[in-house]
């Protein structure tokens, strides 16, 4: 469809006997912020591990503005504009605030390996090109004062946005959000709502987020699709949701008042 971004169709994957996803289905629209849910264990992040290629799926399908990208290499699907973080941060906590953004930019240098080798002009003016683009995105996240600083020396709501910073200076058409607030407090995660807006503003992107905190969850998705034991048990908007006797089922072990 015209107004899909993301098409995730009869998606089904089978670790030896176990089956932990079952003809999941459901899209994304271009700038839509849509919310995956559901309780420990629902096959969450395994979604988004098939997305992203970690995984091949068993059978089904996810396509990309049309075009098939399951079963491909990550760094293709990368590639192609699908960018992800991580339940558990992964920075290069040695490297500083500014390379960890610059290093995820190195998709898009134009100049070859003895335009590299050699310094010449091309080199530089990509370089050159590549580290402002990477302060300006720092800048956006309240981290440039942070710029020379090791990863590993931010507070941890600082790296958590470090890691969006670094996913977005790929210009991602989808943006893939594991659990972004989890370990803030409820400060941080007030401040992370309105970056989440920011960034689907300002870039136009696309974002798929998984989340246990339901405030955030509600306050800022126009859609959720929830999951249990590996299949879809409700779409549709938050109001929605929050009233769906499956979904509280799920959530709380008993039917819905």
């Amino acid at each position: 469809m015209a107004d899909t971004l993301l098409e995730i169709k009869d998606l089904c994957v089978q670790f030896g006997g176990l089956s932990a996803l079952e003809r999941v289905s459901f899209a994304v629209s271009p700038g839509e912020i849509v919310g995956l849910i559901g309780p420990n264990g629902a096959g969450k992040t395994t979604v988004f591990n098939l997305i992203t290629g970690i995984y091949p799926p068993t059978s089904g399908s996810v396509t990309l503005n049309g075009r098939t990208i399951s079963g491909k290499k990550t760094h293709l699907i990368f590639q192609s504009g699908v960018a992800r973080t991580f339940q558990n941060i992964r920075l290069f906590k040695k490297l500083s605030v500014l390379d960890n953004v610059r290093i995820a930019a190195h998709s898009q240098m134009r100049y070859g390996p003895l335009t590299g080798a050699l310094r010449l002009p091309g080199y530089w003016r990509d370089e050159s090109e590549t580290t402002a683009r990477a302060m300006d995105m720092l800048g956006i996240f309240d981290l440039a004062g942070y710029a020379e600083a090791t990863a590993s020396s931010l507070p941890y709501g600082a790296q958590r946005r470090l890691e969006i910073a670094r996913a977005l200076i790929s210009r991602p058409r989808l943006l893939l959000l594991d659990e972004p607030a989890a370990g803030m407090n409820p400060t941080e995660t007030r401040a992370l709502m309105s970056t989440i807006r920011e960034v689907r503003d300002r870039f136009g992107v696309a974002i798929l987020l998984i989340e246990h905190d339901m405030r955030l969850v509600m306050g800022i998705c126009e859609r959720l699709v929830v999951l249990d034991y590996g299949q879809v048990i409700a779409a549709g908007a938050p109001d929605e949701i929050r009233r769906d006797e499956r979904v509280v089922k799920a959530y709380l072990g008993g039917s819905a008042v």
